[in-house]
């Protein structure tokens, strides 16, 4: 057995992987001294689902996609709406076993029922992206489309594997400031490079901030969010979203719905594109 240590590259967090210990995330494992994904193929979720529910706004609207996710996060929002199987390792969660090719075909059988692709989401899939990228190659070569929904706090190293094959994306904005991002547990530089690398390579970017009274409410945050995207592209869309209680975050009143319309106001000095959303 190898007692080699290794560091892993996937995200910000470098985790330093004994033989046989799993990383913050509960997905990347030494084996041997290799970085592996222990979820490979090992599915929580599936569902086909309106590609508005993702939320994608200006990509193949009207469509139907197959939905499907994993378990484990590289982040601890404490407010996560899926934290059932995001924060869940693999001990803890229930899963099926598919291959790409045995997903591509699921995917297939759905097209009369007017099914695009395939979207990666519900826990974090880049944490994952081997099965991201051999899926998605599968995919493109079916005629179909894949959609990633996700925190964007992966290297580029990562990103670079899997995105070729990527058509569309909505990357979860949690804030504006390196404070907030403290709190949810990630890197807020990060996610900025993944952003900006998927639109220089063509990729259909969306962008959702989920918007938490007393964190990331204020006008001028949200209006120096929307000019980092203008910067990057005006067509951008970011969906400005109404928050609930959730996990450890049970005891705040959500967002009005006047106050997510003023930050979409703010918004829109900069972007073309804005969604309230959950009002």
């Amino acid at each position: 057995m190898s007692e080699e240590k290794i560091i892993c590259n996937v995200c910000f967090r470098h985790c330093c992987l004994s033989e046989g210990e799993t990383g913050f995330c509960r997905v990347r494992k030494n084996e041997g001294g290799e970085n592996v994904s222990v979820n490979y193929g090992l599915l929580t979720s599936l569902a086909l689902d309106p590609i508005e529910k993702k939320p994608l706004a200006r990509f193949m609207s009207g469509s139907m996609i197959l939905s499907v996710g994993s378990f484990g996060c590289n982040m601890r929002c404490p407010y996560c709406q899926n934290y059932e199987i995001s924060q869940a390792s693999l001990a803890e969660s229930k899963v099926i076993r598919m291959s790409p090719e045995e997903l591509v075909s699921a995917a297939e059988r759905e097209r009369p029922n007017g099914n695009m692709g395939i979207a990666f989401t519900y826990n974090e899939p880049s944490i994952s992206f081997e099965f991201v990228r051999d899926t998605a190659r599968l995919v493109k070569e079916a005629g179909m489309k894949t959609v990633l929904v996700t925190n964007g706090c992966v290297s580029l190293e990562v990103l670079r594997e899997f995105l070729p094959w990527i058509d569309a994306m909505n990357v979860d904005l949690k804030g504006f400031t390196e404070d907030y991002y403290k709190w949810t547990g990630g890197d807020l530089s990060m996610v900025k490079a993944f952003i900006e690398e998927s639109v220089k390579k063509g990729v259909h970017v969306e962008v959702t901030e989920l918007i938490l009274p007393g964190h990331n409410d204020s006008e001028e945050e949200t209006e120096a969010l929307a000019a980092f995207l203008a910067g990057l592209s005006p067509s951008i869309v970011l969906h400005i979203t109404r928050s609930f209680p959730r996990w450890k975050e049970l005891s705040f009143d959500p967002p009005s719905a006047s106050t997510i319309l003023k930050l979409c106001l703010a918004a829109m000095k900069h972007l073309k594109y804005v969604v309230p959303g959950n009002i």
